[in-house]
């Protein structure tokens, strides 16, 4: 990370209008920061969209959850910048990793994605992915 909180997105992450598609950048409850891509961003909107105004546990999560939230897009040369309520939620200093989720991506701070890791044995993963049919 960059003095201005901007970190290098790998090049196959990056969408084609570069400087156009939004992302939406989320605390993630385990300690890091979950990033939606564009092409997810519009799901997730579908998706919200259907949480009914009388639902008042949903709409109170939302406001929660996209409270904390921030929205950005890439620079000309593949860089976004990162807000500082999420760095001090993930705990970032200066390095980060980037793990890919399949759809969305996170950002973590090193040592906590270390430990984030050591948490679950080969036996649990296994467990888990059979549980989902992989």
């Amino acid at each position: 990370m960059d003095e201005k909180l901007r970190v290098a997105l790998p090049t196959k992450w990056r969408p084609e209008n570069e400087v156009e598609d939004m992302f939406l950048a989320l605390p993630n409850p385990i300690g890091c920061i979950t990033v939606y891509p564009p092409k997810m961003v519009v799901r997730l909107e579908e998706k919200i969209s259907e949480v009914s105004l009388g639902d008042r546990r949903g709409q109170m999560v939302l406001a929660k959850l996209f409270s904390r939230a921030d929205t950005f897009c890439c620079d000309g040369k593949g860089r976004i910048k990162i807000d500082e309520r999420l760095i001090k939620h993930g705990d970032i200093l200066r390095e980060v990793v980037f793990v890919g989720g399949g759809s969305t991506f996170s950002i973590w701070n090193p040592e906590k994605f270390k430990v984030y890791m050591q948490q679950e044995s080969l036996e649990d993963v296994a467990s888990i992915l059979k549980g989902l049919g992989l």
